[in-house]
């Protein structure tokens, strides 16, 4: 099997200062501070996503990290037709406006399908395109035309530099707002693992990656009805991306996973956040100077460079 060029990349490409994409008054990529986004899993009720968004937003003020409000109103890809899945576009919109006015931050959720995108757009600062939808075209081209910056996780399924292919459906729409997202790749049956050569691969498209430290941990259908999760595991993998050079993470926080109705074994205690966020920026503020730079050390053998062979 030919080995694909994008794992063996131009020492520049993947170390570069990626394009920077612009939510609001925010900036993710180019250099900008690690951002997070950051919120529970599904919406549970107005009152809880208030609630849960002020207490992160608190936080993330305190250490300076740039907030972008994450929750889903329809979890459309549930492991059991039984599983709670929200409150729907309508409801969920409408709730995810309330917090974006009374917090003042950005706010991203999902859409399935092409008829949710216009309504979505109205309110959404971020339109994300989940992992199992990332390769429908119609969808993304959908997300791209509304003008708004598009968020696509890359699918389990799918590898790092096969995700050039959704950077140019979205480009083919006359976008530029790109952000790709890691979630972890299937590793036989109800198991996720991280190839973290997948960071510096995606950034050398041109434009900012962010790592989902939670989703990544998920087991899918780990329960039979549901997925289960390691969250024991979130600190670990989440420095890791840092310290490849990730230009934000995704994070789904909840302050009471156990009890969370949707993803609960794979989301991160809201008493956990604020500690966890400060290691990460100074792990960030260690890195940076070595990651957004085009003259990055290369391991690529040079013209002048000797060649090992089986007798050395």
């Amino acid at each position: 099997m030919p080995k694909p060029s994008t794992l063996n990349p131009q020492p520049s490409d993947p170390m570069a200062v990626t394009k920077q994409v612009r939510i609001g008054e925010l900036r993710l990529g180019g250099g900008a501070p690690l951002l997070l986004v950051a919120g529970p899993c599904v919406i549970e009720s107005e009152e809880h996503l208030l609630r849960t968004c002020e207490a992160i937003k608190v936080i993330c003020d305190g250490e300076g990290v740039p907030l972008i409000l994450k929750s889903s109103y329809d979890k459309a890809n549930r492991s059991s037709d039984r599983s709670f899945r929200g409150p729907g576009l309508r409801e969920g919109l409408r709730i995810l406006q309330r917090v974006k006015e009374k917090l003042g931050v950005p706010v991203l959720s999902d859409v399935h399908e092409v008829a949710q995108v216009s309504a979505a757009a109205e309110v959404l600062d971020v339109i994300q395109i989940p992992a199992f939808l990332c390769r429908q075209t119609d969808l993304l081209l959908a997300a791209a035309r509304t003008g708004k910056p598009v968020n696509v996780k890359k699918g389990q399924f799918l590898s790092p530099w096969d995700a050039r292919n959704i950077v140019e459906k979205l480009r083919s729409a006359g976008t530029e707002q790109i952000v790709l997202t890691e979630r972890g790749t299937s590793f036989g049956y109800n198991n996720l693992v991280v190839d973290f050569r997948s960071l510096p691969v995606m950034r050398g498209f041109g434009y900012p990656v962010l790592f989902d430290a939670t989703h990544s941990l998920q087991l899918p259908g780990g329960a039979g009805h549901a997925s289960a999760g390691l969250s024991e595991f979130i600190p670990y993998l989440a420095r890791a991306a840092v310290a490849a050079g990730v230009d934000g993470l995704f994070m789904e926080v909840h302050p009471d996973p156990a009890n969370a109705p949707s993803d609960g074994s794979n989301m991160l205690r809201l008493d956990a956040l604020q500690g966890l966020l400060r290691q990460l920026v100074g792990i960030q503020r260690a890195v940076a100077p070595y990651i957004n730079e085009q003259s990055a050390i290369s391991n690529q053998p040079s013209a002048k460079g000797c060649r090992l062979t089986a007798e050395s």
